[in-house]
């Protein structure tokens, strides 16, 4: 179920000029080169607007303070190398996280049944990040553009 959002748009001036649907992204964990090519893909498919984050810890204190249509979680957290389904299993322990669903972006299949086993959403792989098939499993959570 796709929830909506408002969202302020801020001008370069600093002040909040009009407001806008979007659906809210966390994106844990990923290296620059491949965060821009996620935050590309969902920009051009849906009205998102994108927190970015490299750490669980961090992670977890973002969702504890807000709320995310979709929180997308690399597979190894590329700044420390740790597994980044603890994400996962911390999110769903914390009484204080704002429940969110959690995807793995992973090309392994036995790696995103894992996550899945563990509470989270089908994920895709960064091989398909722009395909049809990735945008209409996202779709099923954020909104898309006209």
């Amino acid at each position: 179920m796709i929830r909506r959002r408002r969202h302020f748009i801020e001008v370069d001036a600093g002040v909040e000029m009009a407001t806008m649907d979007v659906s809210r992204v966390l994106d844990v964990g990923n290296c620059d080169p491949d965060h821009g090519m996620i935050r590309g893909m969902l920009e051009r498919n849906f009205r998102v607007a994108i927190d970015r984050v490299m750490f669980v810890d961090e992670a977890i204190e973002k969702m504890r303070s807000n709320q995310y249509d979709l929180v997308l979680f690399n597979r190894l957290i590329f700044e420390d190398g740790s597994e980044g389904i603890d994400l996962l299993h911390r999110a769903k322990s914390d009484p204080a996280v704002k429940r969110a669903p959690m995807m793995m972006i992973s090309n392994f299949e036995k790696a995103q049944a894992k996550s899945v086993a563990a509470g989270g959403v089908m994920g895709f792989g960064k091989a398909v990040v722009d395909s049809p098939g990735t945008v209409a499993l996202l779709s099923q959570y954020l909104l898309r553009k006209a």
